[in-house]
């Protein structure tokens, strides 16, 4: 076959191939936005199920994952793990108090089950279960009763799980309560033998987030500290559980202390164990459980359980009566700040100085909006974006209206510098807060380069020229230079302070010192102005900005995109649950998206080369 010819047919061939290819694409394009538009037909026709409420229902609080004040997870990773059938692994603290606060006065509602085995708690966590735990005894003062259930219980489940009216267990469960503790790993020798130098600049006896790089065990300042806020928090945690459960707080202290005494005298029977203790009230397998509950509310139509709802699907119906309902009325805004304070665009579950103080600004320029509660639960971090989102406090009380933190399970350090300006702060007991102190940290590593035969070598046009490089030793002239830069920004601190508390420098120098202090001790001492959960920061503002009882709550956070809004949308539509009840879902591997990333390597990725990196941050045992 002649070139031309075989060229021709070769393109013969190329054409009909290409028109195939089209033929398929074209075919797959139709098949998938057919399918879409079906799914959106669907999910339109479902996005407002009627969930009609039945006499005798019981609320099912089962919540999964960590408690957080808002989702970190972003919401299409949600959505694709609500279609994937996978659990949840957060619960927002809002959810749960908006779903027992409303069961309280819902007729349609006639107990709720708690079973907290889900939930990932710590010692961190005892000021958000505290606010659940209230909202629980709230909704008993009705008249309704809480049953509490779990096949084990961990320390902090079982805080929140004695504010029901009976606390059941699963008789092959088990549950050890043992005290509070803070470990950390110390990795002096380690950068030793590196040839890593570290040098720390800070200010104030307690700062002691950095010891671990310096020390090879905690500094007596550190024991003090910890010993003083973890040993105001397990009395909390004894006194409270004492009370609920009609016990001496003493005799419970003792006998955990006792508790291999206690163990081998059941036999290792754990379950029995505390049964004999009176801090359960029964041992029940979930079958019997569920015939309990049968008599307690109303079979179910199959007659195999009892008529109950999921707290997630009662909230959406909650909300929807809310909207229908909803009016021109003045706005309490809530705004949250959670996580490490970082430069720079974030995702929740991290707070953005620049993003953070937008939203108060927004919050501020709005006609409709009378005060703000900024909901805080942060450990700190950097102190710029720190210091932009107080300025926005500031300037947001300057034109009028009222700011009132809200303190969650952490405020403290950068947590603390974002609220000192607020008109009033409230906390919870066992609230962390404190630790006014920052500190600077910089590595340098030629030793380490020396040990494999690597070197630095240059010069610069002035003796500080490269001062901060990692590769070269610090000067030590240079280093006192640093350490005046952090002491400003400690007398900054602990004058805003002074200024916000009206007291003087010497008064907040005394208690600050990086010192971390539960919120009772933090009311004493006057860090802030009131003991509570967030409902009490909502009722301050309303009455310093004179709203009376006609105003709505809406919280404020970065809007979604609309292909977002319509996945969640989506996930929580009628179709998904029926489709999941057939056992149709996602593939698992589809909803685990989210990576996991360490809080303290994302503070330390703040630290830019070549600048001074001046930290707010408290470690406070987590």
């Amino acid at each position: 076959m002649a070139a031309g010819s075989r060229n021709g047919f070769l393109g013969f061939l190329g054409a009909i191939w290409r028109g195939i290819n089209f033929v398929r694409q074209a075919l797959l394009n139709i098949i998938f936005f057919g399918l879409l538009l079906l799914l959106i037909g669907v999910a339109m026709k479902t996005s407002h199920p009627s969930a009609e409420l039945k006499s005798g229902t019981i609320l099912v609080l089962h919540p999964e994952g960590r408690l957080v004040e808002q989702y970190s997870i972003n919401p299409t990773q949600r959505a694709i793990a609500a279609l994937a059938g996978e659990p949840s692994r957060q619960v927002q603290l809002r959810d749960l108090l908006s779903s027992i606060d409303a069961a309280a006065h819902d007729p349609h509602i006639k107990a709720i089950l708690l079973d907290p085995g889900d939930l990932q708690t710590g010692a961190l966590t005892f000021a958000a279960l505290r606010q659940v735990g209230h909202a629980l005894d709230q909704f008993r003062k009705t008249g309704k009763q809480v049953i509490a259930w779990s096949p084990s219980y961990t320390q902090s489940q079982y805080y929140l799980a004695v504010h029901a009216n009976r606390v059941l267990m699963d008789p092959q469960g088990s549950a050890m309560f043992t005290g509070l503790s803070s470990y950390q790993l110390y990795f002096k020798d380690l950068l030793d033998k590196l040839g890593v130098k570290v040098h720390l600049i800070r200010v104030g006896k307690f700062k002691s987030y950095a010891e671990p790089f310096i020390l090879n065990g905690p500094s007596p300042a550190a024991q003090e500290e910890n010993q003083s806020w973890m040993g105001d928090v397990w009395t909390q945690w004894l006194d409270s559980v004492a009370k609920a459960r009609k016990l001496d707080p003493a005799k419970l202290s003792a006998d955990i202390v006792q508790l291999p005494q206690q163990v081998a005298a059941a036999n290792g029977d754990l379950a029995k164990m505390l049964l004999n203790e009176h801090l359960l009230d029964g041992l029940l397998t979930r079958s019997q459980l569920i015939a309990q509950l049968q008599k307690l509310g109303v079979t179910d139509q199959r007659g195999h359980g009892f008529r109950a709802i999921g707290f997630r699907s009662y909230l959406a119906t909650v909300k929807r009566a809310q909207r229908l309902h909803s009016s021109q009325e003045s706005e309490v805004a809530i705004i949250v700040a959670e996580g490490e304070i970082v430069s720079g665009p974030q995702k929740p579950g991290t707070i953005g100085g620049m993003a953070t103080a937008r939203l108060i600004r927004k919050a501020r320029e709005d006609r409709r909006v009378k005060a703000i509660v900024l909901r805080v639960n942060s450990p700190g971090g950097s102190v710029f974006p720190a210091e932009l989102i107080r300025r926005e406090v500031q300037l947001t009380r300057s034109a009028g209206k009222p700011v009132v933190v809200s303190m969650g399970n952490v405020a403290a350090s950068g947590g603390y510098w974002i609220s000192m300006d607020a008109n009033q702060i409230v906390a919870e007991p066992n609230t962390i807060t404190g630790s006014i102190g920052i500190f600077g940290l910089f590595f340098n590593v030629p030793n380490m380069l020396a040990k494999i035969g690597v070197h630095s070598g240059g010069l610069g046009t002035t003796p500080w020229a490269g001062a901060m490089d990692q590769t070269r030793p610090m000067n030590p002239k240079f280093s006192a230079a640093i350490q005046l830069v952090i002491n400003k920004g400690y007398r900054n601190f602990v004058g805003g302070v002074a200024k916000a508390r009206h007291k003087s420098f010497a008064q907040i120098d005394a208690i600050a010192q990086g010192h971390v202090w539960t919120g009772r001790q933090a009311l004493k001492l006057g860090l802030v102005d009131q003991l509570g959960g967030i409902n009490t920061a909502i009722r301050l503002a309303a009455t310093d900005a004179k709203l009376g009882k006609k105003y709505r709550v809406v919280y404020r956070s970065e809007p979604l995109s609309r292909i977002q809004r319509f996945i969640v949308g989506f996930s929580k539509n009628a179709m998904v649950g029926f489709a999941g009840a057939y056992g149709i879902r996602l593939p698992s591997w589809m909803a685990d998206l989210a990576p996991r990333i360490s809080n303290d390597l994302l503070l330390l990725q703040q630290a830019r080369p070549g600048q001074v990196n001046a930290f707010a941050y408290c470690f406070c045992g987590q």
